[in-house]
Order: structure tokens, then C-alpha cells, then sequence
């Protein structure tokens, strides 16, 4: 495989995705997170299930699932792979009134799952905001971040704070 077929441009310096065929099949999995923040009131209706919308975490985790498993066909360059699990964890903070989202994902394939974690963890809290935009529309939705992933080429990653 040359050099030029690891890049993401072509020979006219136009966008492509990248070939992964001559890479080995490896366990893959990635871990990223992101908070919504929430007004102390929408989160107290969040926690007591007291939203016209209905069971918002419930929603999220599903959307979550579904983002994860539809990332290559909103990421233009991302690969369409086969995912093996995705899980989507939720925690409450009622001093900062938020939701910190976690999404887990894992496949065996030619390439990474951190573009299906980190759409997971986008997609989750972007339906909690629309479930929730009704009575809050100063949510906000942040760091949305990698938090590890292992496998491949490259090994394991560890995000440190």
C-alpha cells in the first residue's frame, strides 16, 4: 500500500475515503462522553418523568443506539462497519443540573468506532434537547469528547485530565 492511499485526498487533492482493506480485523472499541446542561427546573421534570415528550432517557438511549449505527451515513469519509455492541450510560448531576452522556461502542473489523461513540453520544443529547426544548431552550450541549479507544494499529488511547 503506498503512501498516497493513506491520505484522505486524491491525487487531485479532492476528499476520499481512506482504503482499509489490507488491514488486519482487530477487537476495536472507543468510549466518548458530553454533558447537556439543563435549567434547574427541566431538570427536575427530566428526573420525575414530568415531560409531555415522555421517558427522555429511554428515547435518548435508543437514538443513541440508532445514531451509532447510522454514523457513516452522516459522516461523509466514515466508514460503514459492522458494530458488535454499543452501550449508552447515563448520570445526573443535580448540583450542576446536567445529564453527562457515555456511549460505548465496539465492532471486529478493518477500522476504528470512535465516529460511532462520539455520533452515540451527539445523537443522545440532542434528543434530550428536543424533548426538552418546549419549556428550556437555554440548554447547552458540551464536551463532547473521546475517552478512550483500543485496538488497531495504533493501540490504546487513554484521554487524560
Amino acid at each position: 500500500m503506498s503512501n498516497k492511499e493513506l491520505t484522505h485526498l486524491d491525487k487531485n487533492g479532492r476528499p476520499k475515503m481512506v482504503y482499509v482493506g489490507e488491514k488486519k480485523d482487530t477487537d476495536r472499541e472507543a468510549v466518548a462522553s458530553g454533558k447537556i446542561f439543563l435549567s434547574k427546573e427541566t431538570f427536575d421534570r427530566l428526573i420525575k418523568g414530568d415531560l409531555k415528550k415522555g421517558d427522555v432517557l429511554s428515547t435518548a438511549q435508543v437514538a443513541g443506539i440508532m445514531g451509532a449505527k447510522k454514523t457513516s451515513e452522516i459522516i461523509p469519509m466514515c466508514h460503514n462497519i459492522f458494530i458488535t455492541g454499543v452501550e449508552m450510560e447515563f448520570n445526573l448531576n443535580e448540583d450542576e443540573n446536567s445529564v453527562e452522556i457515555i456511549s460505548k461502542a465496539k465492532t471486529t473489523g478493518k477500522t476504528g468506532i470512535e465516529m460511532e461513540a462520539l455520533t452515540g453520544v451527539s445523537i443522545a443529547a440532542l434528543t434530550i434537547y428536543d424533548m426538552c426544548k418546549a419549556i428550556d431552550k437555554n440548554m447547552v450541549i458540551s464536551d463532547i469528547k473521546l475517552i478512550k479507544k483500543a485496538g488497531g494499529k495504533s493501540g490504546t488511547y487513554i484521554r487524560e485530565e
